[in-house]
């Protein structure tokens, strides 16, 4: 088991921080919550009773387990299961441990942005998994697409799982997937999954719980800024709000100033001001149906294999192949 852990993202977060909060409106990018305590706290909100999009996955996963398994199945030469977003990997293991104790040759290399996730699940794969081969990394998806090239001689499965492909606005979900099929043999499989457009109080409880930690896990990217860079952000002035717009099918989050401040960040040498009721734009959560979601397979040169859905019909995990 190897971990590979990429240089910290420190410019690219000085970089985005200096831009989004310059910009009209303001902006960050919700791939900064996750640090430690952001980790914990999405932990916390995936065990949510009203955030239902982890247990439809989980659900989907655990009853065609072996169905998905063999789609994935090369018997000659094996197979690479690349998961972009890996997380905690608690459903991946369902796949990882059908694919371990059915006599498939693979390594499995789980990408994620957040170096903590990255370190604990191999460290929980080592124990719970030790005859699994691990090859971890810590990174970006559009920093990993150039290399996913080099994953060429044999059969490649890219897993992303938990709707991140939510995270993307509709062009830039097309230039992901693009960039995705054009790493991608007339083989490999791309296996994703998109939360689906469905009763819109549902979706605004998911994001919107009153206990507060959605609230917390959005602030936390002001925390990060006071402490790696020095800001003075106070994150008890700002209100998480968030909205869904039925028609395009996409929730946005923001965190809303309560009054007028300065704010100072020294590693910037920045002083951002904030009306009150102004707004920073933290996260879009976009949903689905399977008519988008063929627009975007075929906008992006991929064509639908398979679907899975769980009871409700909440949640779709799609399996694609290069057109």
């Amino acid at each position: 088991m190897t971990t590979k852990t990429q240089p910290k993202h420190n410019t690219n977060f000085k970089n985005e921080v200096t831009e989004g909060l310059t910009s009209f409106p303001k902006y960050l990018s919700s791939k900064y919550f996750y640090d430690k305590k952001g980790d914990s706290l999405f932990q916390d909100i995936m065990a949510m009773p009203d955030y239902y999009l982890t247990g439809c996955e989980f659900e989907i996963i655990s009853n065609h387990t072996q169905t998905i398994g063999e789609l994935f199945r090369d018997r000659e030469n094996g197979l690479d299961l690349i998961e972009l977003g890996a997380g905690d990997g608690k459903k991946t293991k369902l796949l990882l441990k059908y694919m371990s104790e059915n006599n498939f040759n693979f390594i499995y290399k789980p990408i994620d942005i957040s170096e903590n996730a990255v370190e604990l699940l191999a460290k929980n794969l080592a124990v719970e998994m030790p005859a699994l081969t691990v090859d971890a990394e810590v990174g970006e998806y559009f920093e990993v697409l150039e290399r996913l090239k080099g994953f060429n001689k044999r059969k490649k499965v890219i897993m992303v799982l938990g709707s991140n492909i939510g995270n993307l606005k509709h062009p830039k979900a097309i230039d992901f997937l693009t960039k995705l099929k054009d790493s991608m043999l007339p083989d490999d499989l791309l296996f994703m999954g998109f939360d689906q457009k469905k009763e819109p109080q549902t979706i605004l409880n998911a994001y919107n719980d009153p206990e507060g930690i959605t609230a917390a896990f959005n602030k936390n990217i002001l925390t990060r800024i006071n402490r790696e860079l020095g800001g003075n952000f106070n994150p008890e002035k700002f209100k998480h709000w968030e909205v869904y717009d039925p028609e395009t099918g996409t929730a946005k989050s923001f965190l809303v100033a309560t009054e007028a401040m300065d704010v100072t960040i020294e590693a910037l040498q920045l002083t951002v001001h904030f009306d009150k009721w102004e707004t920073i734009h933290t996260e879009i959560s976009q949903k689905y149906d399977d008519k988008i979601v063929r627009w975007l397979a075929q906008e992006s040169g991929l064509t639908i294999v398979s679907s899975f859905t769980d009871e409700q019909e909440y949640y779709k995990n799609y399996v694609f192949k290069k057109a």
